[in-house]
């Protein structure tokens, strides 16, 4: 049955067992409907096949050379990954454009005996919704931010807050970089797309009665940038300041950055593409310090001369509002724990 979805909600709480993207793996991996399953009918080299025939050579034959292989794979998919699905599978199906990858794939599996939804113009009407949903529809809820200078454990305090009750969207989470020449995390950067489909999702499961928390960002996180719907209302928001000693701040990076301190001669290498902005010297003493495992003098040196002054310009280029400040004393495990029942408390304070 063709499904034509007219928002990603309404995607979202379609009642289906699974969602079955049938596109290639490079496909997939560039983006694809959160929470799909990849069962490819034409991997990458089979889908490269049959478009150099279908241009170059005879539609005909390129036509059954897919169906060879789409038979050839659909058959591998049915006797590994959905050999134990019931009889009262109900999966949705979807392609590039809901043509016959996802329709060739769609009629084996109703053949079976399953119910099956299929996407009607498939990954471009989701793509079509999530443009929607970021560059065409307004917020649907106000923005709260969550700033401070670095090494306050915004993003700790972030994703403590919904156990009481506070929605948030974790940016630095759903673009899998924290934010900094030093954020870079395990597994890489998502594409643009995906992150905005990540941040799509996220965005239609807003209470629009309540305010959302985000932590404060530049408009670009590593490689992927924040989309004009979120950040306009985040320059425009009011601001909660988290404040700690230096002293905390540079023992809980030094916790929290264990992936740079466990590999000196990455953060030896990140230390040197600071020589653009600093004196030969100060470039000189952080690699001292990141080669001789002083690493909380180099997390305080490093946030006094270069990430304090550098965010407190950019917050006053950005913030339009004066924020209220947050006290943590502490950055412990703790310490943590309370300030996000404190910092809950504040943002219930101010509301909508």
């Amino acid at each position: 049955m063709a499904f034509n979805p007219s928002s990603l909600l309404e995607l979202r709480n379609l009642d289906v067992d699974e969602v079955i993207d049938v596109r290639s793996p490079s496909e997939f991996a560039l983006d694809h409907i959160p929470g799909a399953v990849n069962l490819p009918v034409l991997d990458d080299t089979e889908r490269a096949e049959v478009g150099t025939v279908y241009v170059r050579d005879n539609r005909f034959r390129a036509r059954k050379i897919g169906a060879a292989y789409v038979a050839q794979n659909a058959a591998r998919h049915l006797q590994t990954y959905l050999a134990d699905k019931p009889g009262g599978y109900h999966p949705m199906v979807y392609c590039w454009r809901g043509g016959q990858r996802s329709g060739s794939f769609a009629a084996i599996l109703q053949q079976i005996g399953w119910r099956v939804e299929l996407l009607e113009g498939g990954y471009q009407t989701y793509r079509r919704l999530v443009s929607e949903n970021l560059y065409k529809t307004p917020l649907p809820c106000p923005v709260l931010v969550l700033d401070g200078n670095t090494g306050c454990a915004k993003t700790d305090l972030l994703l403590r807050l919904p156990s009481h009750g506070i929605q948030v969207i974790d940016l630095e989470g759903l673009a899998n970089h924290r934010g900094s020449i030093f954020g870079a995390r395990v597994g890489g950067q998502p594409s643009q797309r995906a992150f905005e489909s990540a941040l799509a999702a996220a965005i239609s499961q807003l209470d629009p009665t309540r305010p959302v928390v985000v932590e404060a960002e530049s408009s670009r996180i590593g490689n992927v940038t924040i989309p004009p719907i979120l950040w306009e209302p985040m320059k425009a928001a009011r601001r909660i300041a988290v404040a700690a000693p230096l002293t905390a701040r540079a023992d809980y990076l030094t916790r929290t950055y264990v992936d740079l301190t466990d590999n000196p001669a990455t953060l030896l290498a990140l230390v040197q593409r600071l020589s653009p902005l600093h004196a030969a010297t100060v470039i000189e003493d952080w690699s001292n310090l990141a080669q001789s495992g002083a690493f909380r003098e180099l997390a305080a040196s490093l946030m006094q001369a270069h990430y304090d002054p550098r965010y407190g310009k950019k917050r006053m280029q950005v913030g339009r509002n004066a924020p209220l400040a947050f006290e943590m004393p502490s950055l412990n495990e703790e310490a943590l724990d309370s300030g996000a029942e404190r910092l809950a408390i504040v943002v219930k304070a101010i509301g909508c």
